[in-house]
């Protein structure tokens, strides 16, 4: 349990110095909706090749398409948040969507809350403040290049700000969501994934057939990419055997602890230069795990 979670950290850090390592030019050469689709079609690929030496739970007698049909709204929301995520760079600048998209953080442990009906303590709220507290941190500057000005300068439009508000509460929702539905039937994980992977690759190719494609589907594909997409469809599938038998706080710790590999790497690879402000957040993930978890 300990290694997957660990590899979580590791897949979630790396994510960002790949998709640098991917670029040509400076830009990205390749269709980010080829990769969410390619990622999807991994995900559900490993799913059913889970189930091949036949399943470790007896299945239902009476399985139907009641049991798949929830998990068609899980794929819709995560499909939304995909898509919302590109249209709100229109509204404001990366910094800004970097610094205020920890605020999911908040808006899942609400629903989280209020929706599974889990009370969190007060000690244990001042823990996801303080990792809402490490993510503003790390984003504001807690990397520099050389001859880059410190700081952060923010500029988000009031449609930014409302479409930012709509994505952490659908970022939010789709995780605690699909918490929800992993836990409440009792079924093999790796069939529920088949469900869900199975809504997610129909709807994303939908997206990509109604949007439209410039260039061939796997055009500027390279190794960096291929890597990309299977650390991502591993990762998701991680975060089910999380959502499924611990939680989305969990999620959420994992996502906080992967600034420590996002950092590392991006001095390693990048020559990027640890700021205070990197310092500041790792005590501050430090401290909410000591909140939360009651680890010394």
């Amino acid at each position: 349990w300990a290694l997957m979670l660990l590899l979580s950290v590791a897949i979630y850090g790396s994510h960002a110095p790949l998709l640098t390592l991917c670029k040509v030019d400076g830009a990205i050469p390749f269709s980010s909706t080829s990769v969410v689709v390619l990622v999807e079609l991994t995900k559900l690929l490993l799913s059913v090749l889970s189930l091949l030496p036949g399943p470790r739970e007896p299945l239902p007698a009476a399985l139907s398409w009641r049991h798949a049909a929830p998990f068609a709204l899980s794929a819709l929301l995560y499909a939304a948040n995909n898509n919302l995520v590109v249209h709100m760079q229109l509204f404001m600048d990366p910094s800004t969507f970097q610094v205020l998209s920890n605020l999911k953080i908040v808006s899942t442990a609400l629903l989280y809350s209020l929706l599974l009906r889990r009370r969190l303590g007060l000690r244990r709220w001042l823990a996801l403040l303080l990792l809402l507290a490490a993510g503003v941190t790390y984003s504001c500057g807690g990397l520099r290049g050389h001859g880059d000005p410190p700081g952060t300068r923010l500029h988000v439009t009031p449609v930014g700000l409302l479409l930012l508000s709509v994505y952490c509460l659908i970022s939010g929702l789709s995780a605690v969501y699909t918490e929800a539905i992993l836990k409440s039937q009792e079924l093999p994980l790796g069939l529920q994934n088949i469900f869900l992977y199975f809504f997610g690759v129909l709807l994303n190719l939908m997206g990509s057939v109604w949007t439209g494609m410039e260039g061939g589907f796997l055009e500027g594909f390279s190794p960096w990419v291929l890597l990309v997409v299977l650390s991502q469809a591993l990762n998701g599938l991680i975060m089910s055997v999380v959502m499924k038998h611990s939680s989305n706080i969990t999620r959420l710790f994992i996502i906080s602890c992967s600034i420590l590999v996002n950092a590392l790497l991006s001095v390693a690879l990048f020559n990027l230069q640890l700021t205070l402000l990197f310092f500041v957040a790792v005590a501050c993930i430090g401290l909410a795990v000591h909140l939360y978890y009651g680890v010394t």
